[in-house]
């Protein structure tokens, strides 16, 4: 049989199609993982703010009434949740409005600590 010059023999082409599936596999895989992680973290962390704000709450030091004022009023904000909590917030909120907005503040009266002391009786975290 007669051969011919000018056809080349058949090379092997590598074929990695089966590396890249694998590879696109693991990447999803451990992408749909951090989501997971990020999604229990994000919803974890809610609960552990309101402790956190709970816990400041109750240790707070009335030294600076103005910012105590302040953060009174953030953190009760956040933490009421039911309709007596709203309204038992509103309250100390209004009492607390004579020790912000101003240069000078005088002191935090036992009124409105005790109003705290009720509003975090029922405050459930």
């Amino acid at each position: 049989m007669l051969e011919i010059n000018d056809i080349k023999p058949l090379v092997e082409v590598p074929d990695y199609s089966l590396y890249i599936l694998i590879a696109l596999i693991v990447f999803g895989l451990i992408l749909i993982g951090a989501l997971l992680f990020w999604f229990y973290k994000l919803f974890k962390n809610d609960k552990s703010i309101e402790k956190q704000y709970f816990q400041e709450l109750k240790e707070l030091d009335f030294q600076d009434a103005k910012h105590c004022a302040y953060i009174i009023t953030k953190y009760t904000r956040v933490l009421a949740k039911s309709e007596r909590e709203k309204r038992l917030s509103a309250e100390l909120i209004y009492a607390l409005s004579d020790h912000k907005y101003k240069k000078e503040v005088k002191p935090i009266d036992k009124s409105i600590k005790a109003k705290l002391e009720v509003f975090l009786e029922n405050v459930h975290v």
